[in-house]
């Protein structure tokens, strides 16, 4: 065993080696990365050959190779071994050092990875200390001799502890920021299921009272085989609440089949419903089963129910009466279990009332009403659901798109005559067509901003000039609409607004409306705004 005490030279290369593993510390929760740089700078600082960084795997309780240097992969997956096995096994189970002088002369030295087999005759001294962590081993470093003959083993020990002692910092703060992440992650699907669960019911966005109605009609509805019949304007999403009724009934492993009754002429709807047999009719070159075969165990929507033709109407009320049918050209009787929701937009009282729709039908259909809110009865949901379809047209367009304080205004006052769907298109529309990151009012297209829109709640901002701005106009609803004030009113009450909030400081109304300083200061001219007297 050498007895020399270390030189200069390599004290030097030694506290070079540990200054440049101290500045992988930020790379630790990339393990395996930093792992393998710090034998690599072992490797290239003190020319170590050969190294391995043997850890305890929790799952087999075994222990394996987690890095090395010098070994190729196949020779790396070979070094497993237990707890007490061989000199890496008896370094872990005792906590100690240990160094072999020549390997070729210890039995207990297993060369389980091969590594050394093809190496010229000689000796080669073998060192290995224990990685602790918290007091308990987790695994042992081993190299072969670091510093030549010149330099002892104990100071070899000495340094290689100081490494492992370093290695076990890696790890428990690898660790923590494990547990830290695990923590994160675990919070964020519970926030999302929060929101989910406040936001979202069966997949449908809102929090407002009206759609809080749908909610709860939806979970008394699902579980019955009881005929809906939803009923609201279009856009309101009618066929998203018909699969929501669907996915929380027993019938959520069978087929949801949907029919637009408006979208075919009466022959080739009553074939689409029904089916047909080959030669039925000139094009019938096959038999086709029908939408209610196709649908047999689950749910059938017929969307736009109100313009079934009437002379359909009465084979369908047999389906629903009796749950038979016969295919076109077909004698053969076949039996379903479908349940059935319909949907409509117009009023199928008055359809009855003037002959386009059969009473008894009506009844039979209407067992379960349920009333789909417009947008604009549910404004509370309008900024929800706006953030929602712009995070996902965003993420479908590569976009960091965001909406301007004044759009969301606006937007919270627009009448929304399409609903959601008009909504959702428009987001995507936005998100394509907008060249900056921030929507400003300009980029709203020109049938929004040229009809006058409803007056929602009034903003802080504008105060009771809004109220005195406006002046009531009778309409079917009953609300008031805004027809002194457009755009330019609007935009300017929010650019005055947004600077009285921040003092008059004109970058910090910039960044609240998404703007630059330069178009603050533009608007401010262009709208004549001046500052109040202190």
């Amino acid at each position: 065993m050498g007895s020399s005490a270390p030189t200069k030279k390599t004290e030097h290369l030694e506290v070079q080696a540990l200054y440049q593993i101290a500045q992988l510390i930020g790379s630790a929760l990339d393990l395996d990365r930093a792992l393998g740089e710090i034998l690599a700078i072992m490797h290239e600082t003190l020319r170590m050959e050969r190294a391995t960084l043997v850890l305890l795997d929790e799952g087999s309780r075994r222990l394996v190779i987690r890095a090395s240097y010098g070994l190729t992969k196949t020779e790396q997956s070979r070094g497993i071994y237990k707890s007490g096995e061989g000199i890496i096994g008896k370094i872990y189970e005792t906590c100690y050092p240990c160094v072999v002088p020549d390997i070729h002369n210890e039995p207990l030295f297993l060369n389980r990875t091969g590594a050394r087999t093809h190496l010229p005759k000689g000796e080669i001294s073998f060192i290995g200390v224990p990685v602790v962590l918290l007091d308990n081993p987790v695994g042992v470093l081993t190299v072969d001799r670091l510093f030549g003959p010149e330099v002892s083993f104990e100071e070899d020990v000495r340094f290689l502890t100081v490494v492992a002692m370093l290695i076990g910092q890696f790890l428990n703060l690898h660790q923590a920021i494990a547990q830290k992440e695990r923590v994160l992650v675990e919070e964020n699907v519970s926030l999302k299921a929060e929101l989910r669960y406040r936001y979202s019911h069966h997949g449908i966005i809102g929090q407002s009272k009206a759609i809080q109605e749908v909610f709860r009609a939806i979970d008394k509805v699902a579980p019955s085989r009881a005929t809906a019949l939803l009923l609201g304007e279009s856009g309101t999403g009618k066929e998203l609440v018909a699969r929501a009724i669907h996915e929380a009934s027993p019938r959520r492993e069978h087929p949801f089949i949907k029919v637009n009754c408006a979208a075919l002429p009466e022959n080739l709807l009553e074939s689409e419903l029904l089916g047909h047999e080959k030669g039925a009719f000139t094009g019938a070159l096959a038999m086709k089963k029908g939408r209610f075969e196709l649908a047999d165990g689950g749910t059938l929507f017929l969307d736009e129910i109100g313009e079934m033709p009437i002379g359909l109407q009465a084979k369908l009320l047999r389906v629903l009466q009796e749950r038979q049918f016969e295919r076109l050209g077909g004698s053969r009787t076949i039996s379903v279990d479908v349940r059935i929701i319909a949907a409509t937009n117009r009023s199928l009282e008055e359809a009855v009332a003037g002959g386009l729709f059969r009473p008894d039908l009506y009844f039979r259909l209407s067992v379960v009403p349920i009333l789909l809110p417009p947008l604009r009865e549910r404004r509370e949901d309008i900024p929800i659901l706006a953030e929602h379809f712009l995070r996902e047209s965003n993420r479908n367009n590569g976009r960091t798109v965001r909406l301007s304080r004044p759009v969301t205004h606006f937007f919270q006052a627009y009448d929304w005559p399409g609903n959601v769907r008009e909504m959702q298109n428009l987001m995507e529309r936005l998100v394509i067509m907008t060249d900056q990151d921030t929507v400003q009012l300009c980029d709203l297209p020109s049938y929004m901003t040229d009809e006058p829109i409803r007056l929602g709640t009034p903003t802080a901002a504008r105060g009771e000039r809004a109220a005195q701005d406006t002046r009531p106009i009778g309409n079917s609803s009953g609300m008031a609409r805004v027809s002194a004030r457009h755009l330019r009113d609007l935009e300017r009450e929010e650019i005055e607004a947004a600077l009285v909030r921040h003092g008059w400081v004109q970058a910090r109304a910039a960044r609240e409306l998404g703007l630059t300083a330069r178009q603050v200061g533009y608007k401010i001219r262009k709208y004549g705004l001046e500052r109040p007297p202190l």
